[in-house]
């Protein structure tokens, strides 16, 4: 390898790096360091005293943790898993040829990540209202007597996953038929060759193929 000239240097010069590394230690490093300093303190806007890692200590000896551990494992695998597969069927049904108004039926699909988190948490506590709400005014006119979808402890935490996963089910879907999408042509070309039908593009095909949409839906969804 040739040796750097003069120039180059100059040009690749440590100090080249010294705007971005102002930046992430006041907007990054620093807050990570405060926080994990006043984690072991007890503080006000005014005054702190060190604690030591009493804080820790409560923390982890709270009897409601245990709860707060299930509930979260609950909710992550409940809200990931139904994106995942609800947004892979959607996508496969939306990329297919013979929809012929899917660019319309996808806009619809994306809407939900156009609004607000405020907005659908202010929109869906009203429609779950358990006696002035839509939902149970719908189910009451099928003789249904609807619960309370957020007062009741059994439904509460499943009623919110449901919402988070009709708000995230849009982008999912995108990134799913963006994969779909990347899919060569080729493969649906042999597919038809072997006599194969819409069962087994799915199956053979828009299953297996787009790992990396997948695998970003996995993570997006945990994050």
């Amino acid at each position: 390898m040739s040796r750097l000239t003069k120039y180059e240097k100059k040009l690749y010069s440590p100090w080249f790096i010294l705007p971005g590394g102002i930046i992430y230690f006041i907007f990054f490093l620093l807050p990570t360091l405060s926080s994990f300093f006043f984690s072991m303190t007890w503080w006000t806007l005014t005054d702190w005293k060190f604690i030591g890692f009493e804080n820790f200590r409560d923390f982890f000896t709270d009897p409601n943790l245990n709860i707060s551990f299930k509930n979260t494992f609950i909710y992550a695998v409940t809200t990931s898993g139904s994106k995942v597969i609800l947004a892979l069927l959607l996508a496969s049904f939306l990329s297919s040829p013979a929809i012929k108004i899917r660019n319309f039926l996808r806009s619809v699909v994306y809407f939900p990540n156009l609004v607000s988190t405020l907005a659908v948490g202010i929109t869906f506590q009203s429609l779950m209202h358990p006696t002035q709400g839509v939902i149970n005014n719908a189910l009451g006119l099928l003789g249904i007597k609807g619960p309370d979808w957020l007062g009741n402890i059994n439904l509460a935490l499943y009623s919110v996953a449901l919402v988070d996963v009709w708000k995230g089910l849009s982008i999912a879907t995108v990134i799913y038929i963006a994969g779909i999408m990347s899919i060569p042509q080729e493969y649906n070309e042999a597919l038809l060759v072997d006599g194969g039908n819409a069962w087994h593009r799915f199956r053979y095909i828009i299953v297996p193929l787009p790992r990396g949409a997948r695998n970003s839906v996995i993570i997006l969804s945990f994050i």
